[in-house]
């Protein structure tokens, strides 16, 4: 009977852990993750005005460019990945320094969030992620932004955190590919978005692949 309580407890705690934790301030959880605060936009600051006003032409620009030769690809979210070098490139051209960002231990990662670290003209370290969304899902439940705890995090320095996202629609179709185009874009800064967490289980090859598991195996001549 006792054996049995505690099991029951276990499962009870384990239940508990799988529940989502809702409406975490994305601010908190970078200067947690990172112990780097997420500085706020401010509109009536001189700097930041300018940089909005660069970052406007910048996200005009790499959409431009998009349009000018169309991304192939099967499904559409597959297409921010492939919008992110049109906007380093649209940064850099803007005389800003933008890159892949370099973690704590000075590697350049380019997974994870986020995309693109980039310094304005005035010193100015700001951090940028990019985004792909379609009109008819942009004001659903959808999930659409991620961001796991590393122990090698991007995030290495105060800054702004912002995204541009942009809205894609297929143009035309080459065999199974689809050809997307941008038809608008938004410029997001981060600093008030509310996330949430979803605890999962996970193991690794060594775990899963050992001997006690292995029911049966051969090579194939």
């Amino acid at each position: 009977m006792k054996n049995d309580d505690y099991t029951h407890k276990l499962e009870n705690v384990i239940k508990q852990m799988l529940q989502p934790v809702r409406g975490i301030p994305f601010n908190l959880v970078i200067e947690a993750l990172s112990n780097y605060k997420v500085i706020p936009f401010d509109p009536t600051s001189k700097e930041d005005k300018v940089l909005l006003d660069a970052l406007i032409s910048v996200a005009t620009e790499a959409g431009k460019a998009v349009n000018r030769i169309g991304i192939r690809r099967t499904r559409p979210n597959e297409v921010g990945n492939d919008i992110e070098p049109f906007v380093k490139d649209a940064l850099n051209l803007s005389g800003y320094q933008a890159d892949v960002p370099r973690t704590a231990t000075g590697t350049r990662k380019a997974s994870g969030y986020p995309d693109i670290e980039f310094v304005d003209e005035f010193g100015r370290y700001n951090y940028l992620e990019c985004k792909t969304y379609n009109i008819e899902n942009v004001a659903t439940t959808q999930r659409s932004f991620y961001l796991s705890p590393s122990e090698d995090f991007k995030i290495t320095r105060d800054a702004h955190h912002f995204a541009i996202s942009y809205e894609i629609y297929v143009e035309d179709q080459e065999g199974r590919y689809n050809i997307y185009k941008c038809k608008s874009w938004k410029i997001l800064s981060l600093e008030d978005l509310s996330v949430d967490v979803k605890y999962e289980f996970n193991s690794d090859n060594l775990r899963l692949y050992s001997k006690e598991l292995v029911l049966a195996e051969e090579t194939i001549k």
